[in-house]
């Protein structure tokens, strides 16, 4: 069988402070479809990372009196331990300032100024500090920066650019002729706002401040902040080192995602420097919408910020992964309230998923003792379309997953969920017990675990958690946990018992209590 593989890669994250949930959704959507892909047998590899150089973290460091190294030490080794504890099983974490990366960049640059992609000049613009950016006047909203609305400065130094202008048209026939953007709307933003008003070249040096990688045939120069981070992906995995084991096993990218507001810089200057270093590129670039507060966009001035730990530690990791990614649509921005998460907690984790394994559970211990029966094909009316349904909804799911349509895909198994809560009612396993239907009972209980056992498989990638939860519960053994068994309805064995006393998956919680209880975190912030 051929070796599939599967390389995606979260940006690496500008440690200017603490990650709040934004940060944690891209990450936690790089790791759900990492999972997915080992789920369905790929080699799967996660990069993630942290972004450490330039004039911000200079900045920062100054004023608190620390060394930029110390101060982006700190900051690494707390992203590292969020990870942990949102249990993102990344394969690397890069940080720009180890030599592993410092020294291949240098490497590039040198080879962009040999082959004459890259020249000296002298550059002058209204730059934004927050974003490392350089605009023209007319790319300024209002006289501020189009991205974050801050001041910016006028500034002039000597610098060395990439000739963009080189590459325009041919990544314009790249937009046209592939389908490597998700979503497909942002390839004519690019073209629109970017492309054909005019390509400016790139200003990749800087000479004003000192924290960053030294060019290292002009070392007054620092390699400015895109040319450094934005090969990350490939330095991680040895590229022009002594090593290229990882990257001729895992280059190009199956997957890169990032989020709206550095998506020009990925879908422009990142395809143009893979261009110019004659390599493939990724075969798709998933750009995300933001997670927005009642007030607007998370803002730590505004004290609007949540933060991942605080709803990991009130209500679980599988809560906290569930809420994020149900709730920001590929199209648009998703929006944080206490209401909505509690609700998705109340409405979808504890009635629709934890009842129904409860019910489940609770019903073949009175009936049957705490056994599983061999399904043995003796259907009641809606056994059949049962089987029907949750077939289709194999495809659906699948389909959803392999497009990279996250929302689409927890959609679609909770409809899965509702069908077989539905399917308990329609069925009324009570009556049949009360008329000694002993046969269609069984058959009952049966397609009611194997549904479960299917619904788990299909969270496996989402909320590890309750999926063992589910499995231990149910009695099902590591080989019925597999995406290949989820094709028919006679897997589980004989002799198969659920435990004598299930546990609740999710406790419901007092809404008006819970609710103020985060109102009040968020505020606090």
């Amino acid at each position: 069988m051929e070796n599939k593989k599967f390389y995606v890669t979260t940006p690496i994250y500008y440690p200017s402070g603490k990650f709040h949930i934004g940060t944690a959704y891209t990450t936690v959507l790089a790791d759900t479809f990492k999972k997915y892909k080992k789920l369905r047998g790929f080699d799967s590899y996660l990069l993630t990372g942290t972004d450490e150089h330039g004039q911000k973290i200079q900045t920062i460091a100054e004023n608190s009196n620390v060394e930029p190294q110390e101060y982006v030490d700190k900051i690494a080794s707390q992203a590292k331990e969020l990870w942990l504890k949102m249990n993102i099983e990344y394969d690397d974490f890069i940080r720009t300032t180890e030599e592993r990366h410092v020294v291949i960049v240098q490497k590039i640059f040198e080879y962009f100024l040999e082959k004459g992609d890259i020249y000296k000049g002298i550059y002058e613009g209204m730059y934004c500090v927050p974003c490392e950016t350089y605009f023209t006047e007319k790319q300024l909203i209002e006289g501020k920066c189009p991205d974050c609305g801050r001041e910016v400065t006028l500034m002039k130094e000597e610098a060395y650019f990439f000739n963009m202008k080189n590459y325009a048209e041919r990544l314009i026939k790249l937009y046209e002729e592939t389908d490597f953007i998700i979503p497909e709307y942002k390839k004519s933003e690019m073209i629109n706002n970017f492309l054909k008003p005019g390509l400016e070249d790139l200003c990749v040096t800087r000479t004003s401040f000192k924290w960053g990688i030294n060019v290292k045939s002009d070392e007054n120069h620092v390699i400015y902040v895109w040319l450094d981070a934005l090969t990350n992906y490939i330095t991680a995995l040895g590229y022009l080192s002594e090593d290229k084991t990882l990257f001729n096993k895992y280059w190009p990218a199956d997957l890169q995602i990032v989020g709206k507001d550095i998506a020009r810089f990925h879908l422009i200057y990142w395809p143009i420097f893979l261009m110019a270093l004659d390599l493939p590129l990724p075969k798709k670039i998933l750009v995300h919408n933001w997670f927005m507060m009642k007030e607007g966009k998370m803002s730590k001035s505004k004290g609007n910020v949540i933060y991942p730990e605080t709803l990991i530690d009130r209500y679980g990791l599988d809560a906290t992964k569930y809420f994020l990614l149900r709730e920001l649509p590929l199209h648009q921005d998703g929006v944080f309230s206490p209401e909505g998460f509690i609700q998705r907690f109340n409405s979808d984790l504890c009635n629709d998923l934890g009842n129904l394994l409860n019910r489940t559970i609770g019903m073949i211990n009175k009936y049957f003792k705490g056994n599983i029966y061999n399904y043995n094909g003796q259907k009641n009316e809606g056994d059949k379309k049962l089987e029907e349904f949750t077939n289709l909804q194999h495809n659906k799911i699948q389909l959803a997953m392999d497009n990279y349509e996250v929302v689409t895909a927890l959609t679609e198994i909770w409809n899965l969920i509702s069908k077989t809560n539905k399917y308990i009612d329609e069925t009324s396993p009570w009556v049949l017990a009360k008329e000694g239907e002993e046969d269609k009972l069984k058959s009952v209980m049966y397609h009611l675990v194997e549904n479960l056992r299917k619904i788990a498989i299909y969270l496996t990638p989402f909320m590890q958690d309750t999926k063992d939860s589910i499995f231990r519960q149910l009695g099902i053994n590591e080989n019925l946990q597999t995406w290949e068994s989820l094709i028919d309805y006679t897997k589980i064995p004989e002799n198969t018992k659920v435990v004598k006393q299930g546990e609740p998956l999710f406790l419901r919680l007092e809404k008006e209590e819970e609710i103020n209880y985060l109102k009040n975190q968020i505020n606090l912030l």
